[in-house]
């Protein structure tokens, strides 16, 4: 939990900064829309590398364990967004910088590819038999902490008197990633290797190619994992990400106001987690992650519309009810449910490919679909519709899994 809110936190300082700073620092040459989805452009790139990182890591978390390559992923996400706080502007060195920027983005995300598959592992493959959802459901809460922390390091920065946050303050967050990154790998050394890959490796099972055994037997609980992640992940980066945009660039509101709202819907999810991961033990996975879709769905257009009243209070509790409440339900089981549909010569691939494909065809999309869409219709409830249908695939494709192992 410690090393996944490092990465986390890591990568949600890059989408806090794309919302509130990268178009006026590196794409500061374009109009204001084409600036912003200039900016959600570098942050998609990072989204759309998680699937090179399950890749690499998932072939080698398969092939010679879970441990080493949490340690190398940490690495891999820490130095180079300590790199991002010391880059130069567009202003400064012109198309080198957005170079620079996108390259270092996609780092971020081949590490996020791989360091999410490895820790929710660790974490289900060490846990009692019928604890799984609560153990899956502890690395998912590095999730709110990071999204607390970073969202509270942007709050105080944005504070900072006249044009200092412009200058230099929106680097501070990205700097601080170098004690973290110290920090992560002592904890991360002292884990023990997987139960369940010790197990694999001493009776002589390891998959000499895991990717090509899941393209071979298990191809369609893939497409299956990689539809049913579209809800929750197209619905948390447009409230992270999107709504932060929408509130303070075309509604006007205050970023610190918003900010603390995110932050308020962080620490509601950092209680639920857990509470939603031993209730998915009681009630089970699949049909938890379900509810939660089918409440996604009911609730994405008014959610929107709400939003795009522009009453400051109703922007701010729905962020932090889609962030706090609705998010949970489905990010706390996915992690054992997920698990569990593959086999574990194969799980950390499978897991990983499931999982980061879906979060790229989801997740990186989201905040340029949203403003393209609210570029062309002129309406917020178009977001919402997306959103909406989104979350009806994933509900179909959370009824066709199904796991090969008791969840």
């Amino acid at each position: 939990m410690i090393g996944t809110t490092i990465e986390w936190y890591d990568f949600f300082i890059f989408g806090t900064a794309s919302a509130l700073v990268f178009n006026k620092l590196f794409f500061s040459s374009l109009d204001p829309v084409a600036g912003m989805l200039a900016a959600f452009s570098t942050f998609a790139a990072g989204l759309f590398a998680r699937p090179l990182g399950a890749l690499f890591f998932g072939h080698f978390g398969d092939r010679i364990g879970r441990k080493r390559m949490l340690v190398l992923s940490l690495l891999l996400m820490g130095i180079p967004t300590t790199i991002i706080g010391l880059l130069p502007t567009y202003e400064q060195v012109g198309l080198s910088a957005v170079v620079a920027l996108v390259f270092l983005r996609i780092c971020q995300g081949v590490a996020l590819g791989g360091e999410w598959g490895g820790a929710v592992l660790m974490a289900v493959e060490h846990a009692p038999k019928g604890r799984r959802g609560l153990f899956g459901s502890l690395p998912q809460a590095g999730c709110p902490l990071a999204l607390i922390l970073s969202s509270a390091v942007f709050a105080w920065v944005n504070s900072l008197p006249g044009d200092a946050f412009l200058s230099w303050g929106w680097r501070l967050p990205f700097l601080a990633s170098a004690l973290l990154i110290v920090v992560g790998v002592f904890v991360r050394r002292r884990v023990g290797e997987s139960p369940d890959f010790a197990r694999v490796e001493q009776a002589g099972e390891t998959v000499r190619v895991p990717v090509a055994e899941i393209g071979r037997r298990h191809l369609t609980t893939v497409l299956l994992g990689v539809g049913a992640k579209l809800g929750e992940i197209t619905m948390f980066w447009l409230m992270a990400v999107f709504a932060l945009s929408y509130a303070t660039g075309t509604l006007g509101l205050p970023r610190g106001d918003i900010l603390r709202w995110i932050t308020v819907g962080a620490v509601v999810m950092l209680v639920l987690m857990p509470l939603c991961g031993s209730l998915a033990d009681r009630v089970g996975k699949r049909a938890l992650f379900a509810a939660g879709n089918v409440a996604l769905l009911i609730c994405a257009v008014p959610l929107f519309m709400v939003i795009g009243g522009g009453d400051a209070i109703l922007v701010g509790l729905s962020i932090a009810f889609s962030l706090g409440v609705l998010y949970p339900v489905m990010y706390a089981p996915e992690a054992s449910l997920f698990s569990m549909l593959f086999p574990a010569k194969v799980r950390y691939t499978g897991l990983s490919l499931s999982a980061n494909v879906g979060g790229a065809i989801g997740g990186g999309v989201a905040p340029l679909a949203a403003t393209w869409l609210l570029s062309a219709t002129g309406s917020i409830a178009a977001v919402g519709a997306y959103l909406a249908v989104a979350a009806a695939v994933s509900l179909a494709c959370t009824w066709a899994m199904r796991p090969v192992e008791e969840a």
